[in-house]
């Protein structure tokens, strides 16, 4: 009880950080926050690779990786600079493989090194910097409000369902800890979460926050199992130790990571 305890004060501590930042920081604030956050991600993840015996540029990757949030915001306000972020990692992704021709020992890890720069750019920065392009539109500050509150319903809600209820294992040879329980639960607390809070901070009718409940439940606890799968490959139980029960960053925002591109489209389909 005590760590279930712990870890409910932890989460509220956040929720009550994220909506400061949200609602009253400027908008150039907050994307410094992402920022930080996706830097400390990619540490962490450049971090677990090396355990692996890897190579990568993690200063390099970490650097250029939080600059991609200040391109997705300045794109905001300049429409010409919008597409600019794809670029940025592309030619960052071809100086990474030019870096390779630095080396001057004799590894066989160049691909593996250089794909892995490219795929934490993605999945990592580009993915988590959307944040930024939700808070840049109409009635911003709600819509990121939504989806941090949609998104980690289902972790919460999936840990306590899971932790009481849940009986049949998931994939336990990715987190044995998680069950098909527990992932309804996820499931079914994000709906009505989103049902709840979606009529206000959103506008959305029953029917769309009903979808956007199961798609964005499900996403998270994908990223989240995506995450676990890096971690496991890694032989790592986290990939930090900032956030106390939560473990590291990446821990903290791996259920947003494919949520918040996604959810992005959906409002600007919708």
């Amino acid at each position: 009880m005590n760590k279930l305890v712990m870890r409910a004060v932890m989460t509220l501590a956040l929720i009550a950080m994220a909506a400061v930042v949200t609602y009253v920081v400027p908008k150039w604030a907050f994307c410094t926050v992402i920022a930080v956050f996706i830097a400390v991600g990619l540490f962490e993840f450049f971090q677990l690779v090396e355990k692996r015996g890897i190579f990568v540029y993690k200063y390099f990757g970490t650097i250029i990786g939080a600059i991609v949030p200040f391109i997705v915001f300045f794109g905001t306000t300049y429409p010409e600079l919008d597409n600019v972020a794809p670029i940025i990692i592309v030619a960052a992704s071809l100086l990474v493989l030019t870096l390779q021709f630095t080396r001057r020992d004799n590894a066989r890890d160049h691909l593996i090194s250089t794909s892995l720069t490219m795929f934490s750019l993605f999945y990592i920065s580009w993915f988590f910097s959307f944040f930024v392009a939700l808070r840049c539109m109409p009635n911003g500050a709600n819509l990121v409000a939504f989806l941090i509150l949609v998104t980690k319903s289902a972790d919460i809600g999936a840990y306590l369902i899971g932790s009481r209820l849940g009986k049949s294992d998931l994939i336990p040879r990715i987190s044995p800890k998680k069950t098909k329980e527990g992932t309804l639960g996820g499931i079914l607390t994000s709906v009505i979460v989103a049902l709840v809070f979606g009529p206000v901070l959103t506008g959305f009718c029953f029917l769309h926050l009903f979808i956007l409940g199961i798609i964005l439940a499900t996403l998270g606890q994908v990223g989240d199992l995506a995450e676990s799968l890096i971690k496991r490959d890694c032989s790592a139980k986290d990939s930090g130790k900032q956030f106390s029960e939560i473990g590291g960053m990446l821990d903290l925002i791996d259920s947003m990571l494919f949520t918040a591109p996604v959810f992005y489209f959906y409002v600007k389909v919708f």
